[in-house]
């Protein structure tokens, strides 16, 4: 498995990365070649988080070559969804869920935490140590003044790796519509002060690059917008993949001259 390596360990600002998330091994080795940073797998069939099987994971994993960085979703916070992502023998369990996923060797494991005040975060975190990533909502109250930099806060606390902000709804509201670039900025300057890896995802568009990269967080998350016809459900467009990945790499050149 790749060595796992934090971006905010560099004494130099790194450049923002961008995370693609796929659903088998096809999607997997297309966006890998075309120059993702981070593979993600998830079943983009089932919402903002919807987890594929271990077994699933594993075998998306294993066809990368190796140094390939991926992450893989441990279920939403439902727990019809949960067990469907980690199986019978996790039940209803996000400790189990966790831990299910992180036994397929990817890099980083992602767990909605979101509005759920009774989730067991240090348990979950410990299930997944130094590779747990917090994904919160931008839905789900994070526009409150002081809300995403008291979660960041917290997932700190508790053990966590790294947070996230994504868009529960898939219906055509991108993150931008949700929350403004002040929450934003507050968000990921709260990740960096508690060394946290931040990413920023929500029905992104390569368009929206320049604004949400200026705010630099680790990462910037794609699906749809780098489907065929902007469709997360349609598959990947290796062409649309290559275009975000010039976009970040511009970027880096522009800031690094």
């Amino acid at each position: 498995m790749p060595q796992r390596s934090h971006p905010i360990a560099s004494p130099l600002p790194a450049p923002v990365r961008l995370l693609v998330s796929v659903r088998d091994g096809a999607e997997a080795r297309l966006a890998a070649a075309a120059g993702a940073d981070l593979v993600d797998a998830k079943d983009p069939e089932r919402g903002a988080l919807g987890g594929l099987t271990p077994q699933a994971v594993r075998a998306i994993r294993v066809g990368l070559a190796p140094g390939i960085v991926t992450s893989a979703v441990a279920g939403d916070e439902g727990g019809q969804e949960r067990g469907q992502a980690c199986g019978q023998a996790c039940g209803e369990d996000p400790v189990a869920a966790v831990a299910a996923m992180a036994e397929t060797g990817v890099d980083w494991v992602k767990v909605a935490v979101g509005a759920a005040e009774g989730r067991p975060l240090a348990a979950m975190a410990a299930a997944a140590p130094g590779r747990l990533i917090g994904v919160l909502f931008a839905e789900e109250g994070l526009a409150e003044a002081g809300a995403a930099p008291a979660w960041v806060a917290r997932l700190a606390a508790a053990g966590f790796a790294g947070a996230m902000i994504d868009t529960r709804g898939k219906a055509g509201r991108r993150l931008g519509d949700l929350l403004s670039p002040a929450v934003l900025t507050e968000f990921v300057a709260s990740c960096r002060a508690h060394r946290l890896m931040s990413g920023l995802a929500g029905s992104l568009a390569v368009a929206d690059i320049p604004a949400l990269a200026a705010l630099r967080p680790d990462y910037l998350g794609f699906r749809g917008g780098l489907c065929r016809e902007g469709d997360r459900r349609q598959g990947l467009d290796a062409g649309r993949v290559a275009e975000a990945v010039a976009a970040l790499r511009a970027l880096a050149r522009d800031a690094a001259a």
